[in-house]
């Protein structure tokens, strides 16, 4: 018995199974299951293959390099730093021309510092003092610029005044530019290279049109219909972020510049193309907009002393952020998508 029991199970894992139809003569059923079937159709042609491209290995790990370049010339005349020709070199930072860089469109320079004793500028809230005893000695100044030393320094006759301290004096004064110091900056231009690289299908580009005529970037703009003329203008730039240059260039602020690389390797190469798009990242409204620094020169004098020049610069910095994937047919991903909506045919059909 124990021997026609295994016979009959393995001889049973040969059969064939057919299954069992039943027609069923209703409109309304019949309309639903054609309707469900017609649903997934389209689920699959239009949505899987059609926009996912689901018949596509994607390669979203983007291989990105950026090199950007300043280009411009500003004459100011004022009354700290006189006559003078700024070029990149002067309002460029970093100067390397990274994915990020810094143009200065305004500051405000504070000169002959150097480390002594000074009253706390009055524009600090807890530097203000009464008497000697609101200035404990060898506390720093919170939001200040030095050590206190012990001292009220008060203004005339007045009852108040600031804490003296020891620092680089003379303090900063003002606080914000008055004026806007680089007002042709918004005429500049920033010439930016984008070279990208998909390494699953070992395919490259650039964003630079590949041409012999070596006068090409020397009289081409950034167009609408010109995507392969990486050179920008900076007014331009701000503008197309929702910004007015002059008003942003005062306090300074963070301009994104994104681009991004859609490529569908399955046309021609010149179909890879790059898309830009530009936004404000500091947020204009916020309390903490705008963007600055400081940084200083030290030099000595005849005596030996050392002085040194504080410079807080304002301006704007441009973020260049990449990024991409890039899809090829493959068997793999068609099988897969195609079994998927049989497999819901089916389902269809059984319920």
């Amino acid at each position: 018995m124990g021997q026609l029991g295994c016979r009959a199970l393995c001889l049973g894992l040969l059969d064939y199974k057919t299954e069992k139809y039943v027609v069923v003569k209703n409109k309304k059923v019949g309309l639903l299951y054609r309707l469900l079937q017609l649903a997934i159709l389209l689920y699959l042609l239009g949505w899987v293959f059609l926009e996912k491209k689901g018949y596509q290995v994607v390669d979203a790990a983007v291989q990105s390099s950026v090199i950007t370049k300043v280009k411009g010339v500003a004459f100011t005349n004022t009354s700290e730093l006189r006559e003078k020709i700024w070029d990149e070199a002067d309002y460029v930072m970093p100067s390397q021309g990274g994915n990020a860089f810094f143009v200065i469109t305004s500051l405000i320079v504070t000169p002959r510092q150097r480390q002594t004793t000074c009253a706390e500028s009055p524009h600090v809230p807890h530097a203000v003092c009464s008497q000697d005893s609101d200035c404990p000695r060898g506390e720093a100044v919170l939001g200040g610029h030095g050590v206190r030393t012990g001292r009220c320094v008060r203004a005339g006759s007045k009852g108040r005044g600031t804490c003296e301290i020891s620092a680089w004096c003379p303090v900063e004064g003002r606080r914000r530019p008055e004026k806007l110091l680089l007002e042709k900056a918004a005429d500049f231009t920033v010439y930016i290279k984008n070279s990208i690289r998909f390494p699953q299908f070992n395919f490259s580009k650039s964003n630079v049109r590949d041409t012999k005529d070596k006068s090409f970037l020397k009289s081409c703009h950034f167009g609408p219909h010109n995507h392969y003329c990486p050179i920008f203008r900076l007014g331009s730039l701000v503008h197309a972020a929702g910004h007015d240059f002059r008003e942003m260039a005062l306090e300074g602020g963070v301009i994104g510049i994104r681009i991004e690389w859609d490529c569908d390797l399955d046309q021609a190469p010149s179909a890879c193309r790059p898309r830009y798009s530009f936004s404000r990242l500091d947020g204009a409204r916020a309390a903490a907009s705008g963007y600055n620094f400081r940084y200083a020169k030290y030099y000595q004098d005849a005596d030996g002393v050392e002085f040194r020049t504080l410079t807080k610069v304002y301006g704007i910095r441009f973020d260049v952020l990449v990024s991409g994937k890039a899809g090829k047919f493959s068997i793999v991903p068609t099988l897969v998508n195609v079994g998927s909506g049989v497999a819901l045919m089916r389902a269809c059909s059984s319920t």
